[in-house]
């Protein structure tokens, strides 16, 4: 029995099979985990998502930040923008089922002493703090009046984590989170601040008070392993206790997985395949 993680599928199927055909992927037995963003910009989310959904048990994917972008244009949140990909869900018959699986996966897990999210946490947290905030937002998610949460939940503001925050303040910033965060701030009057602008894969986003979420000191997910995608121009990084996923299968680079290992190593093997193809980068 093995447990696989693999970063961003974002609409390329074909990668998806070919990795688990090269993974010799059994769901009678394995147990696989996509850390988000399953769709879109790809050629093929609908077929992405019915893979998944089709492995029932065996597969648990969290959500990211073109998924959520997904239930918000279904729903008339957002409008769809020209690189989205996302007609074949949205005019398929099986459309209601579709939007209902996606907006019950969770934002972040904790399997086999990883914590998993799609992007990243703050320094302030947690694994079972981050956890716990994960769930926050899960259940505004899976409630029936869910879409009153996406009329609010975009907005770059709060930047800064607090104790104290509540209502969707609280929620806004654990979503932006889990599901954008790349640099935070490392001056001490803002530790922690999240950098919405740098996407670049450079130690501090061209500035000198930016650091990756990962490599800041006094983060409270130090000792914790931790898993991630988000982050194509990053790549397949292992740095700090944080293993990043996102090898830009999208962009023409490959889709990454990697076998959980027993207590006490990173993971047993990582496995990539080759995309062919290319696309030009655009924001996330």
């Amino acid at each position: 029995m093995a447990t696989y993680l693999i970063g961003d599928v974002q609409g390329c199927a074909d990668a998806l099979d070919a990795l688990l055909a090269a993974l010799r992927f059994d769901p009678a037995s394995d147990r696989l985990i996509v850390l988000g963003d399953l769709v879109n910009r790809g050629p093929q989310s609908l077929a992405s998502m019915e893979r998944l959904m089709a492995l029932g048990d065996a597969a648990q994917c969290l959500l990211g930040n073109h998924d959520l972008h997904l239930l918000a244009v279904a729903n008339g949140v957002r409008k769809a923008h020209r690189s989205d990909t996302l007609d074949d869900i949205l005019q398929s018959p099986r459309r209601d089922a579709l939007i209902d699986w996606v907006r019950n996966r969770p934002l972040a897990l904790f399997e086999q002493g990883w914590l998993l999210v799609h992007a990243g946490v703050l320094p302030q947290w947690t694994a079972a703090q981050t956890l716990q905030l994960a769930a926050e937002v899960q259940q505004k998610l899976r409630a029936p009046d869910y879409v009153d949460f996406l009329r609010v939940m975009y907005g770059n503001e709060p930047t800064e984590w607090k104790d104290s925050l509540t209502g969707f303040d609280r929620l806004r910033i654990v979503v932006n989170t889990l599901t954008r965060a790349r640099f935070v701030d490392t001056d001490p009057a803002h530790y922690g601040r999240l950098d919405f602008h740098n996407k670049q894969a450079s130690a501090n986003g061209g500035s000198s008070t930016l650091a990756p979420w990962f490599a800041l000191p006094r983060r409270a997910t130090r000792g914790t392993p931790m898993a991630f995608g988000h982050w194509s121009t990053l790549g397949l990084h292992w740095e700090d206790g944080a293993l990043c996923l996102d090898s830009g299968c999208l962009w023409g680079g490959a889709l990454s997985a990697a076998q959980l290992a027993p207590p006490g190593q990173p993971w047993l093997d990582v496995v990539q395949i080759p995309c062919t193809r290319r696309l030009e980068p655009m924001p996330d």
